[in-house]
């Protein structure tokens, strides 16, 4: 039996949703990674131009700052990528739900950072789970809500078998203008970051 006219129609409007999906999907993974690598090199103009006008970013339990400018204003206030200094942040293991009609998408992460000072003798490893939303504005993808929930910090020559360093609550310059979501420790506390999905 051949298609009718309706059938070819509404398969090519499902093709057509399907490809707009999988672009989204390409799209939310490069501006995920393209943050991580604005951090590593501190190039903090460049993470928050990546942030919705009024997205908010959420990190360690240091509270909510709402709004692109408040963004930058807290990342300008974390350190000078400089000789000596190391800041990467691996962005890896993606969940994505997208709602390409809408506009909308949810994502979680995960993020295994390095930082080290060696004028502070500071070399630390760290793990963190990202639970991000994200919106399409003015026709681009850009990131709604990042927050960061620590799993662990330690220092590198002593392992995470040895427990880990406590989570510093506030960042010296600034202030958040909402406080935390929720309270919680990291690693040796036990801390599950709040799943935006039930089911994949």
């Amino acid at each position: 039996m051949m298609p009718t006219n309706e059938d070819l129609l509404a398969r090519i409007e499902a093709l057509e949703a399907r490809a707009t999906a999988a672009e989204d999907y390409r799209v939310l993974m490069n501006l995920q990674a393209a943050y991580g690598y604005y951090v590593d090199k501190g190039l903090w103009d460049k993470a928050a131009d990546l942030f919705a006008e009024e997205g908010t970013l959420e990190i360690a339990g240091r509270g909510v700052y709402v709004g692109r400018e408040r963004v930058r204003e807290y990342l300008k206030c974390l350190p000078e990528y400089r000789d000596g200094v190391i800041f990467n942040h691996m962005q890896l293991q993606p969940v994505l739900h997208i709602d390409s009609e809408a506009g909308t998408a949810k994502g979680r992460w995960r993020t295994l950072m390095m930082v080290g000072i060696m004028e502070a003798e500071v070399g630390r490893w760290g793990e963190a789970t990202y639970e991000n939303t994200y919106v399409r504005e003015r026709g681009k993808w850009r990131i709604a809500s990042l927050h960061g929930i620590i799993n662990f910090y330690c220092e590198y020559d002593e392992g995470w078998h040895k427990g880990g360093v406590p989570l510093l609550r506030s960042t010296e310059g600034i202030s958040p203008d909402r406080p935390q979501t929720f309270e919680y420790e990291a690693h040796p506390k036990a801390v599950i970051a709040p799943f935006h999905y039930d089911e994949v």
